[in-house]
């Protein structure tokens, strides 16, 4: 794993104790700057860090606090609240 990819990890793992915190603006550049390493290091960001994010908006998705998830017929929809977009994800229920 190089620089990077740690850093994008430390600046999701920052963005997450923010939201705990309540300081939702300051995790919002947190995953705002992580997708900007990702960018322009040409890395991308994995997968399990990207669902954890809200694309439209940069927040870092929280159940309860920051998204609504719900379990409709082999998928997982995630439903931001700060601006409204949904994500749509496979999900084998057995």
């Amino acid at each position: 794993m190089g620089i990077p990819a740690e850093r994008i990890e430390r600046l999701f793992a920052l963005a997450r104790e923010a939201v705990v915190d309540d300081e939702y603006d300051r995790a919002r550049r947190y995953v705002a700057r992580a997708r900007r390493i990702a960018e322009r290091n040409r890395c991308g960001v994995p997968s399990e860090l990207s669902r954890r994010a809200c694309d439209d908006c940069a927040v870092y998705l929280r159940p309860g606090k920051t998204s609504r998830v719900r379990t409709r017929s082999g998928r997982v929809v995630v439903r931001c609240l700060e601006c409204g977009s949904t994500a749509r994800y496979p999900y084998d229920g057995e």
